[in-house]
């Protein structure tokens, strides 16, 4: 009869604990957990103070009662593991409740222990106003400072998952909000001209938004009368002060290796514990799982952090499986994603442009936006996506997606088809549903893999919106869009306009010694307009993803 110690008791612990019950009901399992809840739905914490969600009992999945009555698991919350004897094979716990001390003795040992918040040394951080969001008592703290204090304005520090959720539930609850971010986009996952959709829906929810800048420090100011109340003076590096009444910190997490280090298990280079395929530690009887651990990118085969749930569960599967006989082997992670961000959801697979980049792998990008079903039945929205992919090869490396309605489908069809090793040119046939609510005859996905097809065969020749900061005497930028689009949506500095309805009588108004830059509004009439010059011996670029793509870099 094996013996299982799980210390941590959301995602990957519980679903370890679960599973190898499922596999083995003679097997003793224990779980430990520091704070006083287990298998919690900690990504539904800042819905929950935003009022989404109502019932504070639904963020509990499970009770030590029910996992008990159901799994036959020992569960022990306010219990932490504070050493682990490798050689002894045992554990020695701590009661949080009691200060008493105690040991577990163990046949295989899995850490689960997730990822801490980053809280800089910022000077004055340390003061009543001022919270991360980990847990359910971090959640209650802020629950109950505002129900306290009543604050007319709050601060998020951080664009990631966290701090964009903080941010609507801050906005939902009426309080004003500023959200700060140090990087010159929020949403990192995603490269910064798609970030520009989710900077417009930010500003227009009328959020006080401050790119690249960081907080340098704090200053609490106690109400007279209570020294738990009182506001905040936040100094920001670019010499701006602002004045807050709650402080969020979000500005991301770290793996928590404390117990790890200690006991003297590999640690990656990235900072978290080093696992194998089978997830491992360097101690064969000891196990590690989600947001502590480095595990393997799908793409590259490199070590890599992705702290979300999705992998974190699979991988305590995983490990139970292997600690009782088996020997699966973790696939990798994409870290495939989503966000609301209000009306707007924000999701991304695999890698985005700053990661190609950074590795040094060669890739090409296109972008459509087109209708999330038949854009002549009520109700269709904009999607707008970002395909990355082999030049040599079509296979997928990345996606990103953005817009009102069917986000999630297109970002998770994309996830299988990478997953599957498809090349754009196979996705191209990928059959999907159809009917005028629920899709259009072209999906948003296959008009993506005929535009990249179109430029890995060369039926196509591309620029891309960055470029048009750099044209020389020799291009000259060709709007083929209609005149009263230009007037109610934009136009493109410096370009003639030509309607493409019109190009074909009026060839004769461009030059043949010069390069046509051809833009429209999304890059579809651009396309036809490129292939009649093209096809008139004119030297011709596309400006793939058009007007919307270039206006929302800059935002």
């Amino acid at each position: 009869m094996a013996k299982i110690l799980i210390i941590g008791g959301v995602a990957g612990g519980a679903s370890a604990a679960a599973r190898a019950r499922r596999l083995s009901e003679s097997a003793e399992i224990i779980m430990f957990e520091r704070g006083p809840f287990v298998s919690f739905a900690n990504c539904g914490l800042p819905y929950h103070i935003g009022g989404d969600i109502k019932d504070r009992a639904k963020l509990l999945l499970q009770t030590p009662e029910s996992f008990l009555s159901r799994f036959n698991v020992d569960v022990r919350v306010m219990n932490e593991v504070i050493s682990i004897q490798r050689e002894a094979k045992t554990v020695t716990v701590k009661n949080l409740l009691d200060d008493t001390e105690y040991t577990e003795s163990y046949d295989f040992l899995l850490l689960s222990p997730g990822a801490s918040p980053v809280v800089p040394p910022i000077p004055g951080i340390d003061n009543p106003l001022t919270f991360s969001l980990r847990n359910i008592p971090d959640m209650d703290k802020i629950l109950t400072s505002i129900k306290h204090n009543q604050p007319k304005h709050a601060t998020v520090i951080g664009g990631g998952f966290i701090g964009l959720e903080m941010m609507e539930a801050f906005h939902q609850l009426g309080i004003e909000t500023a959200l700060v971010e140090m990087a010159d986009q929020v949403m990192t996952p995603v490269d910064k001209e798609m970030a520009g959709f989710v900077h417009q829906e930010i500003r227009a929810k009328d959020i006080d938004l401050r790119l690249g800048v960081a907080l340098q420090s704090a200053e609490f100011q106690a109400a007279a009368d209570d020294a738990e109340r009182g506001a905040l003076t936040l100094q920001l590096s670019n010499g701006e002060s602002l004045n807050t009444e709650l402080l969020i910190m979000a500005i991301g997490v770290r793996p928590e290796t404390t117990l790890a280090r200690a006991t003297g298990l590999r640690i990656g280079e990235l900072g978290g514990i080093w696992v194998n395929d089978e997830m491992q530690t360097s101690d064969p009887f000891i196990y590690a799982v989600g947001d502590a651990i480095e595990e393997k990118d799908f793409l590259t085969g490199k070590q890599t952090v992705v702290p979300l749930a999705g992998p974190a569960n699979r991988q305590g599967r995983m490990a139970a499986d292997n600690m009782l006989g088996a020997h699966e082997t973790y696939q990798g992670t994409q870290g495939t994603a989503i966000c609301k961000v209000f009306d707007l959801a924000v999701a991304s697979t695999g890698k985005n442009e700053k990661q190609l980049k950074r590795d040094e792998m060669a890739y090409e990008k296109v972008y459509v936006h087109t209708a999330s079903h038949a854009s002549y039945y009520p109700g269709a929205e904009v999607v707008s996506l970002k395909l990355l992919f082999s030049p040599e090869s079509g296979k997928i490396l990345g996606a990103q997606a953005i817009g009102k309605d069917g986000i999630d489908k297109r970002i998770d069809i994309l996830a299988v088809a990478q997953r599957a090793g498809m090349t754009v040119e196979q996705l191209q046939h990928v059959e999907l549903t159809y009917a005028p609510p629920y899709g259009s005859a072209k999906d948003v996905i296959n008009q993506a893999a005929f535009v990249a097809t179109n430029v890995m065969k060369g039926d196509v020749n591309g620029i891309h919106y960055d470029a048009l900061a750099n044209l020389t005497a020799d291009q000259v930028l060709l709007d083929v869009r209609n005149p009263g689009e230009l007037e109610s949506v934009g136009t493109f500095p410096g370009a003639i306009n030509i309607p493409v309805d019109q190009l074909r009588g009026r060839m004769n108004e461009l030059p043949k010694d010069k390069e046509i830059i051809v833009a429209c509004q999304v890059g579809l009439r651009g396309n036809v307009a490129y292939r009649q010059l093209a096809n008139s011996g004119f030297i011709v670029k596309n400006l793939i993803g058009g007007y919307r793509t270039w206006k929302t870099s800059q935002c």
